[in-house]
């Protein structure tokens, strides 16, 4: 039987799946009908699609992981379980992560105003620009989740033959090496999209800091639409950046849980507030897109005209 502690972390976390699967699986229904109907995709609902896809593996992945670690500690290190979860969540979150930081290099190009012969070139060639990044954010997550496999799948066959021996220090040094080296170190790395993400932040911060002065110059009274959008995709980066960096955290606190004395409620914890990002960034996205917005009022409204009917 599980502890009242377990029932609730069951609860949150099964709450959370269900947000997250249908926050993230309606914008990718909603980019596959228009895409359908238009027969081609733009820029940003590709990015957004491939995001959500990305995503909706990412929460699957974290929940079975949170599930097994602290309901199941016992089936999760004694058998190569171990090795997929931890193979699929790193290719799950690189993937999640580098599009993150692509949906912001995309806003960034398209709102910020910069004379730059660099960035006027990438603005000029946003959509192929763009697509080639995806491109190389899928074959950085699959090459790092390759190594973690390799890496991992060694480190589990070396354990195997040391646990047989006495020797309690080289257990020790065995059992956790797996945490800190390859997992923790590919998680560290991970900031780097981050940085690219905080970087699109304050170019585009930059951009309306110099349009408002050139507003103030010419005197041109109220909001152009050049403002307003700078203020709309602020808004929309400083929410992703906060539920980044958030998940960030908490990921890192996952992997070194194992020094916290008591290991399985930093883990559950830490699951719960991760899995907060990928499900409650969709919702975010949702409210915040003028395209996703309109289609669930639609979707709404065409509901109650059902009900009335029926």
């Amino acid at each position: 039987m599980f502890s009242p502690a377990d029932n609730i972390f069951i609860i949150l976390i099964t709450g959370e799946f269900i947000i997250g699967i249908l926050g993230n699986g309606y914008i990718g229904l909603v980019n596959w009908i228009d895409w359908i109907k238009k027969k081609k995709i733009s820029t940003i609902d590709c990015i957004l699609t491939n995001l959500v896809i990305s995503r909706i593996c990412l929460i699957s992945v974290m929940v079975v992981n949170g599930i097994v670690i602290v309901l199941y500690p016992d089936v999760y290190t004694k058998s190569k379980l171990q090795i997929v979860i931890c193979t699929f969540w790193t290719f799950a979150n690189y993937l999640n992560m580098w599009f993150t930081a692509c949906l912001n290099v995309f806003y960034s190009l398209k709102v910020a105003n910069s004379s730059h012969p660099l960035f006027l070139w990438l603005k000029r060639k946003i959509d192929t620009v763009v697509r080639w990044i995806l491109l190389g954010c899928f074959a950085i997550s699959l090459l790092v989740s390759l190594i973690i496999a390799t890496v991992l799948s060694h480190d589990y066959r070396f354990h195997a033959i040391a646990k047989h021996k006495r020797n309690v220090t080289e257990m020790f040094h065995v059992s956790k090496m797996p945490y800190f080296e390859p997992l923790t170190l590919f998680n560290l790395l991970a900031i780097v999209p981050f940085i690219v993400s905080l970087m699109s932040f304050f170019l585009l911060v930059r951009s309306l800091w110099r349009h408002t002065k050139q507003i103030k110059l010419y005197a041109t009274g109220g909001r152009d639409p050049s403002t307003e959008a700078h203020v709309r995709a602020i808004k929309t980066m400083t929410l992703l950046i906060f539920f980044f960096f958030l998940y960030y955290i908490t990921s890192l606190l996952v992997n070194f849980s194992y020094l916290i004395t008591n290991y399985k409620l930093a883990m559950a914890f830490a699951e719960i507030v991760a899995i907060l990002y990928p499900s409650g960034h969709s919702l975010i996205l949702i409210i915040l897109n003028n395209k996703l917005r309109q289609a669930s009022v639609r979707m709404l409204t065409c509901r109650k005209i059902a009900c009335v009917i029926g």
